[in-house]
């Protein structure tokens, strides 16, 4: 399972594109994560200034 965008909180700041070591994240109005690059990191949970974005349980 790959990161997941609460796109009520998220702001399209791009902070967690910048911080994505797998370049697995692109922005238009919100953040959208590829599920097959994604390997669960948590860098982008951590940067991202609104919480917008969690790891599953």
């Amino acid at each position: 399972m790959a990161a997941v965008v609460d796109k009520e909180l998220c702001t399209g700041c791009g902070t967690c594109a910048e911080s994505c070591p797998n370049e697995a994240i692109t922005v238009d109005d919100v953040a959208v994560i590829d599920e097959d690059a994604c390997v669960e990191c948590g860098v982008c949970v951590d940067e991202c200034p609104n919480g917008a974005i969690s790891l599953p349980d």
